[in-house]
């Protein structure tokens, strides 16, 4: 399931923005109605911190009750440059940290980082293909090029988390061994 597909050191980082009084939101390309089905038990982040792509809705009857349709066209693909603006209009705020793992986040860094005083960005690097999977510059999926190259640019704001030098444990089950 895809709860078991979640990583541990996010679940940690997770908790320990919360122990410290951060409110956590999860800013994803994914479609939000499926991260909320889960990742709401998984994360423990309320439904309305989860912003994400959106179909769009339509409101009809069904057997004379009011329903709403998804339809098969987005609303809102929360991808690139539209993550800042989802940000802005669901947060209403910059955060002072940002995490992602693609070129998709690649906006939502730049972002983040350029706002007044201390910020955080960081990008976790697939590099770990034995325990998980192992994307960047060459990948077919998952496209992690021009981020990589803005954290070069920008080390004293961002930081590369290199899966398999940086993570003892990728996903909570690696545990109970």
């Amino acid at each position: 399931p895809y709860t078991d597909l979640v990583f541990q050191p996010m679940l940690e980082l997770l908790a320990y923005l919360k122990a410290n009084r951060f409110k956590n939101y999860i800013v994803s390309g994914g479609d939000l109605e499926f991260m909320r089905a889960w990742a709401t038990r998984v994360y423990g982040i309320p439904p309305e911190r989860i912003i994400g792509s959106r179909l769009k809705t339509q409101a009809v009857h069904r057997n004379g009750k009011p329903a709403l349709l998804r339809l098969q066209e987005f609303e809102f693909f929360n991808n690139a440059e539209d993550k800042p603006i989802s940000i802005r209009k669901f947060i209403g705020r910059r955060p002072i940290a940002a995490f992602g793992n693609s070129d998709g986040d690649l906006q939502m860094l730049q972002w983040t980082t350029i706002g007044s005083g201390k910020r955080l960005g960081a990008i976790v690097h697939h590099t770990d293909r034995k325990r998980e999977w192992s994307y960047d510059r060459r990948s077919r999926i998952g496209h992690l090029n021009k981020a990589l190259d803005e954290a070069a640019r920008n080390k004293n704001r961002w930081t590369v988390v290199d899966m398999k030098r940086d993570w003892k444990v990728v996903y909570p089950f690696e545990l109970a061994k």
